[in-house]
């Protein structure tokens, strides 16, 4: 079994701050589940490109509240506590920050931890 405390992630390498949100990497590739598990906040007034062309990502929002416009058909949809929201098509979206947000959010592949969005908001299909 593996425990894994937020606390013990705060500050340590596992914990990546890029500007418009800071993400805790809970479980990574290294964790041998299958998938991996971020708790990250979005910050407030902040918007990101992303496109996850190598993962799948389902998002849980337990605090705040963001948006995600979606590029191919321009919707956007509120993100509040107890929504979640699942990029099953490998969604190029818009992640914007109305209040600061807290998400849990679950990826497939896994993440190595290491990963840093490219100018596309791509992740890297995998980083051994």
């Amino acid at each position: 079994m593996k425990i894994v405390n937020l606390e013990d992630i705060k500050g340590s390498d596992q914990e990546i701050d890029a500007g418009n949100w800071t993400s805790r990497r809970l479980l990574m590739k290294d964790d041998n589940m299958g998938y991996s598990v971020n708790d990250t906040i979005i910050r407030a007034g902040t918007e990101t490109h992303i496109w996850y062309q190598n993962h799948l990502e389902a998002v849980y929002c337990i605090e705040g509240e963001a948006e995600v416009e979606t590029l191919k058909d321009n919707k956007t949809y509120r993100i509040t506590p107890g929504t979640l929201y699942a990029l099953d098509e490998h969604d190029e979206h818009l992640l914007r920050g109305i209040k600061d947000a807290r998400m849990i959010c679950v990826f497939n592949p896994p993440l190595s931890g290491r990963e840093v969005h490219d100018e596309n908001g791509v992740y890297p299909a995998d980083l051994d």
